[in-house]
């Protein structure tokens, strides 16, 4: 009879181990030193991928959703991740269709653009697509609002380059966001699609939430930064805009300052998300 309690208890501290260990490995695999955790989400009918990185400790946190480029495969971001989950924030990387983990979601955007007819064509395909891919966004903010350790009131939105469309997009229409940062946003496309200006326009002049404008000197075009930082200001929303000096040889290296120049944009920008979240930093934050 002993015997059998004896083990009884041992079966029963070994499912309790069993749990615990599992709870921590759950832990573990969000906190900054395990990298990214691959996640789904849907978006209308498709299942689409991205990368999580933070989440570790007492919640709830705040977070930033991350708006990827035209890039065929954005990646883990990982420089981004680990810089911003060291301060006590959830890092999102949602991969939009088309694109990197979300391939199979629908054709490359880029492969469509390519597939128009001429200039004009182009214009008013790629602001159709980019109506299309804010679809995708609004679908990753609402997984991201939905997880347990998530702040959903604490909630910043940025992105590159067709990425930093997307934000501005978001400042304009996405529900419960703080605050965006649009890098470089229509760097590329600003002069060559009369159709991205008018809808960027539109949607800086509506924006809901503050917008940090950032880009390096020798970028692609300065001129989205600046037109739309005035256009803000002049339909009397807060905007910030920072040029930061040269620190690539070409243009493209300019471009990616959004990903690799962290430690120099990073302390600015979590400036001014702070700010937007009201100045506190709410205990179990970082």
């Amino acid at each position: 009879m002993l015997s059998l309690f004896v083990l009884a208890f041992a079966l029963l501290a070994i499912a309790v181990l069993a749990v615990v260990t599992a709870s921590n490995l759950k832990a573990q695999d969000r906190s900054p030193e395990a990298g990214a955790q691959e996640v789904t989400f849907p978006s209308g009918k498709l299942t689409l991928h991205g990368f999580l990185y933070g989440g570790a400790g007492d919640g709830p946190l705040p977070a930033i959703l991350w708006n990827h480029g035209s890039e065929r495969l954005p990646g883990r971001l990982p420089e981004l991740g680990a810089f911003f989950s060291s301060k006590g924030y959830v890092f999102f990387v949602p991969h939009r269709r088309g694109q990197g983990r979300s391939a199979n979601a629908a054709p490359y955007v880029m492969d469509v653009l390519r597939g128009e007819g001429g200039p004009a064509a182009r214009s008013a395909k790629l602001v159709e697509m980019m109506e299309v891919h804010l679809q995708d966004q609004l679908a990753a903010l609402a997984y991201l609002r939905s997880l347990p350790f998530v702040d959903p009131k604490r909630i910043a939105v940025m992105g590159c380059s067709f990425g930093g469309i997307q934000t501005l997009l978001a400042a304009e229409s996405a529900p419960d966001i703080r605050a965006a940062v649009d890098f470089a946003g229509g760097a590329e496309s600003w002069q060559g699609s009369p159709d991205l200006r008018a809808r960027m326009t539109s949607a800086a002049r509506h924006a809901k939430v503050p917008v940090f404008f950032i880009q390096a000197e020798g970028d692609y075009d300065l001129a989205p930064s600046r037109a739309l930082a005035k256009e803000m200001e002049n339909a009397g929303k807060e905007a910030m805009i920072h040029i930061y000096p040269v620190v690539g040889r070409t243009p493209q290296e300019n471009h990616e300052f959004c990903v690799h120049g962290v430690e120099v944009w990073g302390p600015d920008v979590l400036s001014f998300i702070e700010k937007a979240f009201g100045g506190t930093r709410e205990k179990g934050s970082g």
